[in-house]
């Protein structure tokens, strides 16, 4: 699996207030930015995996609103959160 328990711990850990913290709006915008570069790889090599393509783009849209609440309630924290994930507008 892609995704162990240790590595959502870490992801929620950096981006979170804490590694149990998991309903953080920045920790849950970098969980899904992680899957989504990880459903991207897989898309590159198996360009025909429809049921992949439509979970990665619920999986944009579902960051796309958690991005637009961030960027409606703390504007310096959405500014933070996007350009240490690389991920723009």
């Amino acid at each position: 699996m892609y995704l162990t328990a240790e590595k959502k711990q870490e992801i929620f850990e950096k981006y979170g207030k804490s590694n149990s913290d998991t309903g953080s709006t920045e920790g849950q915008i970098a969980l899904f930015s992680y899957r989504i570069a990880h459903l991207t790889e897989h898309l590159k090599s198996n360009r025909k995996d429809y049921s992949t393509q439509h979970a990665l783009i619920k999986l944009v849209g579902k960051r796309r609103s958690l991005l637009d609440y961030l960027k409606k309630k703390d504007i310096i924290r959405y500014r933070e959160l996007i350009a240490d994930l690389g991920i723009r507008k």
